[in-house]
């Protein structure tokens, strides 16, 4: 089912179509989060540092693939918003075959350079092989999660969020059951946990594909909808490449961290990864507005709805200031019920790092659900530049911050690399929206 975002109430068109995703993002986070668990509580810690290790290797392949369809779906957005069916297929059928190269040249790329950069990463001797055997088989899948993905990120486009959430619970539950029989039944270790998260992910996206096909006939492409104009090409590139350099710049980031963390040992990894997981899943909320943004911001710029723009904008501000607020909360309070989710029996040293990661994280939530917001709803109407261009800001405060402060502050150091990132990247998303929405209001174009 498609929802026209161009018309009625934005609050209730942002929440209705959120909910579903956030089920879904969340569903999502089950991935790594199971994987993580089980590892934690049935291999022990230092496979969980192994995991850990990996994660933002994983995001920075991962994320550069998903960065580039979801901007692809940007343009399928647009064309719906203007009732473009012609126009929608086309840019439909272009996205696919961009998609499918830039898939063979991820997994190509990163399964080569996995083995090198978890050494350009200080990653522990006594972690590393088992690093090593979980990013290179998740590599290797990257397939079939970038396929996911992508049909969920054209479906969204047409403002339909529920049905990537019916196949993400179905995948969810099937990596349960596979991380259980993989890890403890047939003690494949952190091999069985990459292998159950690949096969669950590719689970999810043949079945959308079936779905789709047979009930959203608007997506039924013939041989001459692939005979595309460059023009097409053109615009995908130009809002998904930025999209997907952010995801990336994003996760050299996070890699830097990572590396400084690595120097501080397993023990350290392990709660920091534990304390990671738990912020991932109460970042949900911001990351599902973020989402939503991108939808409606670019189904009204087709429709030349820019005053809802706005209005859309500053209604979801609202709503990701207070669920921030909630999210930091639950996060000083709760904080260490989600640590012994992951590790058994954790000792009061892994407890307090791990608190102190999330106590630090979660005073500053509301510039990090404002990064979202602004972030996408520039991707929305099509301002891709800016939104790269704070990831790179991120960078270079993650890495100043991740290196100097450890010096001085010790771990904390390290805790306060996310928080100055966050803050590096608002300030100019924001004001770099508010220039774009004037000039949208007065002009009918995005140029400043």
């Amino acid at each position: 089912m498609t929802n026209d975002m161009t018309k009625g109430n934005p609050v209730k068109l942002i929440l209705l179509f959120s909910i579903p995703l956030l089920i879904g993002n969340v569903f999502q986070q089950f991935y790594s989060m199971v994987d993580t668990i089980i590892v934690g509580r049935f291999v022990g810690v230092d496979a969980l540092a192994a995991v850990g290790s990996t994660g933002s290797m994983v995001f920075l392949v991962n994320g550069f693939a998903t960065g580039l369809t979801s901007g692809f779906a940007v343009l399928v957005s647009q064309k719906f918003g203007a009732k473009d069916e012609k126009g929608l297929r086309k840019a439909t059928a272009s996205a696919i075959t961009l998609t499918v190269i830039s898939v063979i040249v991820a997994t190509i790329v990163s399964l080569l350079g996995a083995k090198p950069l978890l050494k350009l990463m200080n990653t522990p001797e006594n972690i590393m092989g088992d690093a090593y055997i979980y990013v290179k088989i998740i590599y290797g899948g990257i397939i079939a999660t970038v396929a996911y993905n992508f049909i969920a990120s054209i479906l969204r486009a047409l403002g339909d969020s529920k049905t990537p959430l019916y196949f993400l619970i179905v995948s969810s539950v099937l990596n349960i059951i596979l991380d259980l029989v993989f890890i403890i039944n047939f003690k494949m270790g952190v091999a069985g946990a990459a292998y159950a998260t690949i096969i669950s992910q590719g689970v999810s996206a043949i079945l959308c594909l079936i779905y789709t096909y047979k009930r959203f006939t608007i997506l039924r492409l013939k041989k001459e909808d692939f005979n595309v104009k460059r023009r097409y090409y053109h615009k995908h590139l130009k809002i998904g490449i930025p999209m997907a350099l952010q995801f990336s710049i994003t996760s050299i980031g996070i890699m830097t961290v990572q590396g400084a963390l690595n120097v501080f040992g397993s023990t350290v990894i392990a709660s920091y990864t534990a304390a990671s997981k738990a912020l991932q899943l109460v970042m949900q909320p911001a990351i599902t507005f973020g989402v939503t943004m991108a939808t409606y911001c670019g189904q009204n710029l087709g429709a030349k709805e820019y005053g809802r723009i706005k209005e859309g904008v500053k209604e979801c501000t609202k709503i990701s200031i207070i669920t921030s607020i909630i999210a930091g909360a639950v996060l000083m309070f709760l904080g260490k019920y989600f640590v012994m989710m992951f590790i058994s029996n954790p000792d009061a040293e892994v407890l307090k790092y791990a608190q102190q990661v999330l106590d630090i994280s979660a005073i500053f939530f509301i510039p990090l659900g404002l990064i979202f917001i602004y972030r996408n709803a520039l991707q929305g109407i099509g301002d891709s530049f800016v939104p790269m261009m704070a990831g790179a800001y991120e960078l270079i405060a993650r890495a100043l911050v991740a290196f100097a402060l450890p010096k001085y502050l010790g771990f904390i150091g390290i805790c306060l690399a996310d928080p100055v990132a966050w803050f590096a990247a608002s300030i100019p998303l924001g004001i770099t929206y508010f220039r774009r929405i004037r000039s949208l209001l007065k002009h009918g174009n995005i140029k400043a």
